[in-house]
């Protein structure tokens, strides 16, 4: 696993809002709907969670492979819960988040701890990515329906998960609850911010958003994506101590 640094977090927000951006050029720009979508992009999660299981330490490309297919899963399953089933962004928020909660606690049960700093072994490997795909999916419904339902939009929206990332973060240096708890939090906000600022870049101007193309804004934030992941792994790989 990565050190959770500033600049995890940073790549962390770049990989939601691709998630969204991509999950929404193949369902909606391409028109393949949601559960084609969902279904080629499990294909690319397995193919990604493969490489990323199987090595045997850090390795920047399968790990953060791994979270952009979760997003992008998690974009087009949310939205074929929310939409095609037709159960709504509130219900479809309240069952993933008690989802999200009630894996957190086996994972808790079943190892006896959620440790994210030090993931050596296949169980507790399983159980990360586990709640990080259903985390992630959670995270689409919940911004949906902040950003809509409220009527704060989406620029609204981003800036209220904004806030409460960094609320998340005063009570780290705080010092006030679990590290494992914080991060999980922290872990779930990103991706509503990442589909906020998503929607922002691509939806029509007359719905709040700036009209660019789903497809290229992908390239763009994948780009830079690539670029900060090169960076961040660079400058590890030359302080090995840290």
């Amino acid at each position: 696993m990565p050190q959770v640094t500033l600049a995890f977090w940073i790549v962390k927000i770049c990989a939601t809002t691709l998630g969204e951006t991509g999950g929404d050029a193949l369902s909606m720009t391409l028109n393949l709907g949601y559960a084609v979508s969902t279904l080629i992009f499990l294909g690319f999660f397995a193919v990604m969670l493969a490489a990323q299981v199987k090595a045997e330490r850090y390795h920047p490309v399968f790990y953060w492979a791994v979270v952009v297919a979760t997003t992008t899963v998690g974009t087009t399953t949310s939205d074929y819960i929310d939409r095609t089933l037709g159960l709504g962004y509130v219900t479809a928020s309240i069952g993933l988040l008690a989802l999200v909660i009630v894996t957190l606690l086996i994972w808790r049960r079943s190892t006896g701890s959620i440790r994210v700093d030090h993931i050596t072994d296949r169980k507790n490997e399983t159980f990360y990515w586990l709640t990080i795909l259903v985390s992630n999916t959670l995270g689409t419904a919940l911004g949906d329906y902040v950003a809509t339902s409220t009527g704060l939009g989406f620029t609204g929206g981003a800036l209220v998960f904004a806030a409460l990332i960094g609320l998340v973060a005063v009570l780290h240096y705080r010092k006030i609850l679990s590290e494992s708890v914080l991060f999980w939090a922290a872990y779930v906000l990103t991706r509503p911010l990442g589909a906020t600022l998503g929607d922002t870049l691509t939806k029509p101007f007359a719905e709040g958003g700036l009209d660019l193309g789903r497809i290229e804004s992908s390239l763009v934030i994948a780009i830079v994506m690539v670029v900060l992941i090169a960076v961040t792994y660079r400058k590890t790989r030359a302080t090995p101590a840290a």
